[in-house]
């Protein structure tokens, strides 16, 4: 029987543990796996509840945290190093920057059969200064000869690890695209439809914009406030905004919103059973221009609610929410990078514009609020582009495949 130790960076919500989790939970029943990572960062919604609902039980390391800290990074690379002498794995599989770092060194040392390194992000470019960059680069090609394979998520993102940054051969990554469990946003939509927009106050004709994601410079909310601001002004207010998520950057953001001069107002909290304690056919929040919703766990309401779902940010690997906004039937509207014009069809499930260009963006924006029949158009081809290729059951096949033929 196969032993695979997985380890990640943390558990918060995004791609990372979807795929962790996913793999820990279905791998042929000939696999044992035992799942290792560090905590959520203080600001961030956890992922308990992914974990939960797929009977996964992680092993927490402390230590294990994202950021550089040389004595503490050092403790999680001892811990590392213990687990593996005593799961004695045949592949250890690293997931994201930091645990790819402390678990392929770990695993190099002790002679581990094979070793599979997952890139979530793009982490080469709108993250860091250019000197930590290059010495972040020269890190990353350090650890890919020490790797028996790189895992790209995106045929985007392996051509940036080969041909732009010269990380590894293109002999050395495979393309194995992120999987979810997506039928959730197929189900209930009406009902769920009316719920979210009964609890906000939204009228029929009102379309209501999403974004969803941390609060955090690198997702750029300041473009999607100026460019919405410039949509309600060009039809009349018949538009609202809700920014799901939390982080560093609340506080900036609501004061950039009132700059703006856009009224806006917090969310209630999603229970899993209904907003708040029940709504009782009435709003649950004032009305305003832009909600501030914290997170909410259950996005296929959220979805469901909503007509159109955006991204502003300045980079992307695979954005979980554009994946499951288009298994909603949603029309989206982001930004061209990384690894999103993998994931959007543009023209036919979604419009994309260069980034940070607010215009651009804010013309794509006006137009689909303005065009039901545009959006319902986009919307319906989401289903169709997302469902198989971003499936959990394809992820488990694909990894299986390659785990086997490491071991072969």
């Amino acid at each position: 029987m196969p032993r695979v130790l997985r380890i990640i960076n943390r558990f918060n919500l995004g791609g990372p543990t979807h795929n962790a989790a996913y793999l820990t939970r279905y791998l042929p029943p000939g696999y044992e796996t035992l799942l290792v990572g560090g905590a959520q960062e203080a600001g961030e919604e956890g992922s308990g509840h992914i974990l939960k609902a797929l009977g996964v039980e992680p092993l927490i390391l402390p230590e294990m945290q994202r950021e550089v800290a040389p004595w503490r990074d050092r403790t999680a690379y001892r811990r590392i190093k213990q687990l593996i002498k005593e799961f004695k794995p045949d592949i250890v599989h690293t997931h994201a920057a930091k645990a790819g770092a402390v678990g392929r060194m770990a695993a190099s040392e002790l002679g581990v059969k094979a070793i599979v390194h997952t890139f979530h992000g793009h982490v080469f470019h709108s993250y860091f200064g250019q000197v930590r960059t290059a010495l972040y680069k020269n890190i990353e090609r350090f650890l890919a000869r020490r790797s028996s394979r790189i895992i790209a998520i995106s045929e985007k993102q392996k051509h940036e690890l080969v041909e732009e940054h010269r990380i590894c051969g293109a002999e050395k990554v495979s393309v194995i695209p992120l999987g979810f469990d997506l039928s959730k946003f197929q189900q209930e939509q009406a009902a769920k439809r009316a719920l979210f927009r009964r609890v906000y106050g939204l009228a029929d004709d009102e379309v209501a914009v999403g974004i969803v994601g941390r609060l955090v410079p690198v997702k750029n909310h300041d473009l999607f406030l100026e460019a919405f601001q410039r949509v309600r002004s060009a039809t009349g207010g018949r538009v609202r905004a809700f920014i799901v998520g939390d982080g560093e950057e609340r506080e900036r953001l609501e004061a950039l919103t009132d700059r703006l001069g856009l009224s806006r107002v917090q969310g209630p909290i999603f229970n899993g059973h209904g907003f708040g304690h029940g709504v009782n056919g009435h709003a649950m929040v004032s009305r305003a221009d832009v909600t501030f919703t914290s997170w909410i766990k259950e996005i296929d309401v959220v979805n469901a609610g909503v007509d159109v779902v955006a991204l502003t940010s300045h980079n992307e690997g695979t954005p979980v929410s554009l994946i499951e906004a288009q298994a909603s039937d949603r029309a989206v509207v982001s930004t061209r990078v990384g690894g999103i014009e993998n994931v959007v069809a543009d023209g036919r499930t979604g419009l994309l514009s260069p980034p940070n260009d607010a215009n651009a963006f804010g013309d794509n924006l006006l137009r689909l609020v303005q065009d039901a029949g545009l959006r319902g158009q986009l919307g319906r081809h989401g289903w169709d582009h997302v469902r198989e290729r971003y499936h959990y059951t394809r992820l488990v096949q694909d990894t299986t495949r390659l785990y086997e033929e490491l071991l072969a």
